[in-house]
Order: structure tokens, then C-alpha cells, then sequence
């Protein structure tokens, strides 16, 4: 049976013998119990299930710290094997490195432990429902669902123990001229009207792409980006745009805004939410985060993320394990995501995903982003083409500033489907966004 709690207590143990007088030992398990499965043309092609556990272990003498992980099995001997040569390899590489001058980890015990509600699908139940859903549609994408398990422990006596579930669809449906429309579907607790409703809107986007592409003009266009598009955008903020370090050394592309030179429009308010993603409130060093990190309020800038080496190069409170946002949340607008949004667009462009999304002018939050899968021309409130690829090139003080109309009531959860490694546990739940005039430069 796997016991991955089990597992961390009886290595926990193990290192507590293994730790020297003169040492600290900061431990952090991982663990997934994942189900995975590859769909093509509608069908199920290729399913797998991953039970996975590691330790990572930090040694640390001094103001001296190494740094290293083993897999971990179900026999307690191998264990006990691997976990002995890593020490002994930490403790030998000790004696040559330097010391760290932005050491810092938790020295105040605090033990947590946090098992999220959650009420996953059977993945086969799941499947069945997602193929009958998508029934005569050429489907072809990944389906993951199943357990998170992370851990902290410390020679100092703490101890704090997470787990989380999460399910995600991340597929495509395809139609003979080449062109696609993204299907997804993710989260905590199984609905069958949600999938209903997310493979409805694929039918009816799929029926529109069949129809010959309009080739637009460069030129600024009334635009809506849909909650996955939005997310493109803000995940490249992501990159030292909330971070402590960029903002002391001057490189987030977010500088005018925390500077107060710049604000976005009052409806914009952007929060990390630890509590509310798939992340444990432990760090790796086992310091305890905020439940939230209050980042964009109101449209004016509030914190940064500081994570445990800025915290201490710094001399601040940290408040982060990565000074990328994990679990962002933005707080919901008023209006419909409904064919009612369609009539507000009127005449612009409905803009489904984007990707090679990038900085044009950095210091300015200038972003260039490629058009991608559904994306169409709207006119008297209706889906009338898909259009041809489209370059955008627009700031983010416009796009979420002085040209936002209005943020969407209803928000999508968003969850990265990465698995290198581990299935990732960022995600964000955004609303779309009705947008005035965005520039598009091919």
C-alpha cells in the first residue's frame, strides 16, 4: 500500500540519527500519485500511473551549505542506504564550499500539518464522460489527475506535512483545414455541467472555423481575451514582474507601476493566495508563508514576493517560497462570460489564447504575443470568422489600464499542465478581459 506519509516519518527518522551535533539538516519530501493519460482523435491512446517520491536534503554547517536528493522506495533498507551515501557526499562537499551570506532558514519550530478537501474523479469515470462530451470531435491531448504530497522537516525538531489533489484536461479539438480550438478543464472537484458547458463552446467554435479566415489590417482593434489568453500574459509577468530582486535591482518590467508613475484601472486587483492554490503555506525552509500576498490593489502596486534569499540579502519578512506568483488570483469584474459578452464586444476581436509571448520594451511592460488556436472577428455581436495569425504589441498599462473596459464576473481556473519532473502546481484563477483598442502589429 502507499503510505507516502509513511514514507516521509520513517526518513525523517532516519535523518535524525544521521544529522551531527555541529549540523542542521533541512529535509523536503515530494510525492504524486497521479494518473495520466493520452488522447488522440477522440480516443483514449496510451494511460500510465505515476507513484513518485523524493527527498531533498539541505546540510548545512555553519554559514556552509550543500544541497542534494534521492528517490525514495518502499523498502526501508534502500532507503536507509541512499539516504547514508548522501550525507556522507553533503558532508564531504562541506569542506569545500563557501559560505553563504544569504543563508536563512527557520529556527522557531512550527509544525503544520494541512490535507486539503478535495473530491477528484475516478480518472476512468472522468474519461468516459470527457469522450462522450467530445463524441465525433477529433480530441487529442493529456488528462492528469491524482495526489500532491509535499513535507518539511528539520533537525531542529519541526515538522510540517501538505497534501492537495488536482485534475486537469489540456487538449485541442481539430478540424480538416488545420485549424484548432483549445479545450480545457481543470480543477478540484468534479462537475459534469462545467465540462458540459467547456465542450458546448468548443462545438460552437469549431462550427465557425470552418468558415474562410479574415485577414485583418495592423491597426488597433476592440478586443476581449478570454482567461486563458490573459493568463499568457500575466504568466510572463511572472518573470521578476512581482519579484523583490527585480524590483532592488531595477529589472521588473514593473517598475513605473511600483514607482506610482504608472497605475492599471481601478477593477484590477491582483493577489498571491498560498491558502488558495496547490502549494503548501511551508517553504523549503520551513518558514511559514501569509495565508495572501496582496500584490495589485485597486490598480496601484502594494508588495512584492520576497523569497528566503531576498528575505535575507534584504533584511524582510518573507512572505514566498519563489518570488514568482504560484497560486495568483485575480478578483472578478461584472460582466457576463455569455453570448451577452459577444454584444458588449459588438464589432472587434475575440481572442481565445496566445503564445510566443514575450517583451517588446520591457521597462515600459510592452508585450508581443502571437494569436493562437480560437481566435475570431466579431461583428454585430456575433462569431462571424476565425482570423488569420495576428501579432499583438500592446503595454500592460493599456491592456489592463486606461483601455480596460471590464473585467468578466465569472473566472476560470487556470492550472499549469507541466509535468517535467512533477505535474507543477501554479495556477491562477482570472476572469477575461473586454479591452478598448489593442494594437496589433501584423
Amino acid at each position: 500500500m502507499h503510505d507516502p506519509r509513511g514514507q516521509f516519518e520513517s526518513v525523517r527518522a532516519m535523518a535524525a540519527t544521521l544529522t551531527r551535533t555541529d549540523e542542521v539538516c533541512l529535509l523536503n519530501f515530494l510525492g504524486e500519485d497521479s494518473d495520466f493519460v493520452r488522447l488522440s482523435r477522440g480516443r483514449m491512446r496510451q494511460a500510465g500511473h505515476v507513484l513518485h517520491s523524493e527527498l531533498r536534503v539541505c546540510l548545512i554547517r555553519d554559514r556552509r551549505q550543500t544541497q542534494g536528493a534521492c528517490t525514495l522506495t518502499h523498502d526501508l533498507t534502500h532507503n536507509r542506504s541512499r539516504l547514508e551515501k548522501l550525507f556522507s557526499e553533503l558532508r564531504l562537499q562541506l569542506d569545500f564550499v563557501h559560505d553563504d551570506p544569504y543563508l536563512l532558514y527557520a529556527t522557531a519550530v512550527c509544525s503544520t500539518e494541512d490535507n486539503r478537501h478535495f473530491d477528484l474523479p475516478d480518472s476512468e469515470h472522468a474519461l468516459t464522460e470527457i469522450l462522450a462530451a467530445a463524441d465525433g470531435l477529433d480530441l487529442v491531448g493529456l488528462w492528469a489527475n491524482g495526489t500532491l504530497y509535499r513535507g518539511f522537516a528539520n533537525s531542529l525538531g519541526q515538522t510540517n506535512w501538505f497534501s492537495t489533489g488536482s485534475f486537469h484536461l489540456d487538449s485541442s479539438c481539430h478540424v480538416d483545414n488545420g485549424q484548432s480550438v483549445k479545450l480545457g478543464y481543470a480543477g478540484q472537484a468534479w462537475q459534469s455541467e462545467d465540462l458540459r458547458r467547456a465542450v458546448g463552446r468548443v462545438r460552437e467554435h469549431l462550427e465557425v472555423l470552418y468558415r474562410p479566415p479574415k485577414a485583418l489590417a495592423p491597426g488597433r482593434y476592440r478586443a476581449f481575451l478570454a482567461p486563458q489568453a490573459l493568463g499568457e500574459i500575466l504568466g510572463l509577468l511572472g518573470w521578476g514582474g512581482f519579484s523583490l530582486k527585480s524590483l532592488r535591482t531595477q529589472h521588473t518590467p514593473l517598475i513605473k507601476l511600483m514607482r506610482h508613475e504608472k497605475a492599471l484601472h481601478p477593477s484590477v486587483t491582483l493577489v498571491e493566495e498560498h491558502a488558495r492554490g496547490l502549494n503548501p503555506q511551508f517553504t523549503s525552509s520551513g518558514f511559514l508563508k501569509p495565508r495572501a500576498v496582496s500584490l495589485i490593489e485597486s490598480g496601484r502596486f502594494v508588495d512584492c514576493l520576497a523569497d528566503q534569499r531576498s528575505a535575507a540579502e534584504y533584511k524582510i519578512a518573507l512572505n514566498a517560497e519563489s518570488e514568482t506568483p504560484m497560486s495568483l488570483v485575480m478578483e472578478s469584474g461584472r460582466l457576463p462570460m455569455s453570448l451577452d459578452l459577444l454584444e458588449e464586444l459588438e464589432t472587434g476581436l475575440y481572442i481565445g489564447n496566445l503564445w510566443y509571448c514575450n517583451f517588446s520594451d520591457r521597462h515600459d511592460c510592452r508585450v508581443t504575443a502571437t494569436t493562437r488556436f480560437a481566435c475570431f472577428w466579431v461583428e454585430g455581436g456575433a462569431l462571424q470568422a476565425p482570423i488569420t495569425t495576428m501579432r499583438m504589441d500592446e503595454t500592460l498599462y493599456h491592456l489592463l489600464g486606461d483601455g480596460l473596459i471590464g473585467l468578466t464576473a465569472e473566472r476560470e481556473l487556470v492550472i499549469d499542465p507541466g509535468t517535467y519532473e512533477w505535474r507543477s502546481t501554479a495556477s491562477m484563477f482570472l476572469s477575461g478581459a473586454l479591452i478598448d483598442g489593442v494594437t496589433f502589429t501584423m
